[in-house]
């Protein structure tokens, strides 16, 4: 019996040797990502969920007969770009916004939740379309023509969508996850605004 029992545990140490490595690997890559460099992560996955949002509507446009190619890997680089680029804006914009209203109660969110929609929204989308505008070699005319155009479905579109999303964001989780978590959630909501910033073009 003890020989045996014996035998069970040096079965699995070799498990649980796997699994400490394991966990002990996830925090480094937590540390790393999340703590030393949260910028640089911050910044390539809004890039990166931007361009995977532009992937799914180039996929759903392609399946409705409207483009004669799957992808357009030059549209996605315009997207990762811009939003890579727009990475640092959301992570000191988050920063600060902790700072100001450090709280995390029921007022506190409800106020961050109209800053971002009064402020941050608007300047996402202005950003965005010019930035997009640049990349497509148009002119300052021809872009702040796009925004004049299209600013008032996308704000709509924002509106109806992040207030809930920002809820979870403010009231449940803390400044070093917020950008990482609005990217994931922007990856949806790019869906739409690719949409938005391509559907004349085809």
């Amino acid at each position: 019996m003890f020989f045996n029992n014996c035998l069970k545990m040096k079965q699995t140490l070799p498990l649980i040797r796997f699994q400490v490595r394991s966990y002990s690997t996830f925090r480094r890559g937590v540390q790393f990502f999340f703590k030393k460099n949260l910028l640089f992560t911050n910044s390539i996955t809004s890039g990166g969920f931007m361009a995977i949002g532009d992937l799914v509507q180039q996929e759903i446009e392609y399946r409705s007969n409207l483009l004669t190619e799957r992808y357009d890997w030059g549209r996605v680089a315009r997207m990762f770009t811009v939003g890579t680029l727009m990475g640092p804006l959301h992570h000191f914009y988050y920063v600060y916004l902790d700072k100001v209203l450090p709280k995390a109660d029921i007022k506190t969110v409800f106020k961050k939740i109209v800053c971002d929609q009064l402020f941050a929204s608007p300047a996402t989308i202005i950003c965005f379309f010019y930035g997009m505008g640049q990349l497509e070699k148009k002119s300052l005319d021809q872009s702040t023509a796009e925004i004049v155009h299209k600013f008032k479905y996308v704000y709509v579109g924002d509106c109806l969508f992040w207030p809930p999303v920002q809820f979870v964001n403010f009231y449940y989780l803390t400044t070093e996850y917020r950008v990482f978590y609005i990217n994931i959630a922007t990856m949806v909501f790019n869906i739409f605004l690719s949409y938005m910033k391509h559907y004349d073009q085809h």
